[in-house]
């Protein structure tokens, strides 16, 4: 009898196996990436939380260019039209604030498309500023980008600019601005990037640390670094003299990341210390699998190391997405790891996350 029930249960393994197996791999057929990229964004168009030209759309948006870019829905680019006239097409209020002019992307994307001039020249305007002003905060931390997100806010958007209207003194505001917050917050030991400097270990090893004893890397906050490599990297010519420097920079990130995936497939909201952060958090992760899925589709990266790691991050990715389109799992807003967050937390920049992951994975 127990032969005989050993033998029954082997086909109904196999099959509920062959039944998992024939999810995930429906989860890369592009038809099946643009309808879950589609639910995303829509139900985050109906169900916003900000002020339009905010940081949080600014990666919201973002996400959603490239969900147009990828499955050409008019109704993912009335909505980004309709965002740009509600701003008057203008950034937030703090001209030389990188949290300000992330919005600016998505402008820039637009009047690619439209040509309409009022679609660029408030966001001009305002970079032209920083050349010339300092606002008292930049005064006060010394340098400009102070904080390690600012490297997805800003740097695309003046590389985009420099793209669109051939003036290059944008690449050089970047690149200077850009090298000062590496030089003050990029971590050569551990490959990852302080949130800011109160999360910087002095000469004599004292600082912020987790649990473990391990310093404290936030994967959202390597994530934004991340991405804006990738949309920076996208937007640098060929052949310009400081492009070797982003590149390197994203391929040692790369693999630094590679190596912090956690068996469930997602990455914990601290990247050292994942035992006390349990649960997958949805917009690290789904900038991770965007930035690396990017150099996969652009030969900066080996397929064969790096495709394993982004199949297994997106379906586990896909796991955190409810039936009607809300990325749950998203750490709230904040400056460092957070274990406050569960099945319902969402925000925008979680959708952000999902939607330019998404966008890679399709042309995979």
């Amino acid at each position: 009898m127990k032969i005989r029930t050993r033998y029954l249960l082997i086909p109904l393994l196999f099959a509920f196996s062959s039944n998992l197996l024939a999810q995930d791999l429906s989860l890369f057929k592009r038809k099946n990436i643009e309808a879950k990229m589609l639910l995303v964004a829509k139900w985050q168009l109906a169900n916003p939380k900000h002020d339009p030209w905010d940081w949080t759309n600014g990666a919201f948006f973002a996400g959603v260019f490239a969900a147009y870019e990828t499955t050409k829905s008019p109704e993912l680019l009335r909505a980004m039209i309709e965002t740009g006239e509600r701003t008057g097409w203008k950034p937030g209020p703090r001209f030389d604030h990188a949290d300000d002019i992330a919005i600016s992307q998505t402008y820039i994307d637009i009047y690619r498309i439209r040509k309409d001039p009022r679609m660029i020249q408030p966001t001009i305007d305002s970079v032209e500023r920083i050349k010339h002003e300092k606002s008292p905060q930049a005064e006060a931390n010394g340098i400009t980008w102070w904080w390690c997100d600012a490297l997805f806010m800003a740097p695309p958007t003046l590389a985009k600019l420099a793209k669109t209207t051939g003036d290059r003194s944008y690449l050089d505001l970047n690149d200077k601005f850009f090298r000062e917050t590496y030089d003050r917050l990029f971590d050569k030991q551990e490959n990852l990037y302080a949130r800011d400097a109160s999360y910087l270990i002095d000469a004599k090893g004292k600082g912020k640390r987790e649990a473990n004893g391990k310093k404290v890397f936030w994967s959202r906050g390597n994530g934004w670094v991340e991405g804006g490599l990738v949309r920076l990297l996208k937007e640098l010519p060929a052949n310009y003299p400081k492009r070797e420097f982003y590149l390197t920079q994203y391929k040692t990130m790369m693999e630094r990341i590679a190596s912090l995936q956690q068996p469930d497939g997602l990455w914990r909201s601290s990247l050292l210390d994942p035992d006390s952060y349990p649960g997958g958090e949805a917009s690290g992760s789904g900038f991770h699998i965007y930035a690396m899925a990017w150099g996969i589709n652009n030969k900066m990266l080996d397929r064969a190391k790096y495709l394993p790691i982004v199949r297994k991050g997106w379906i586990a990715l896909n796991g955190l997405v409810h039936m009607h389109g809300k990325v749950g799992w998203t750490q709230p807003i904040g400056a460092d790891p957070r274990r406050n967050f569960n099945a319902d937390s969402w925000e925008v920049y979680g959708a952000g996350a999902f939607l330019l992951a998404g966008s890679e994975v399709a042309k995979l």
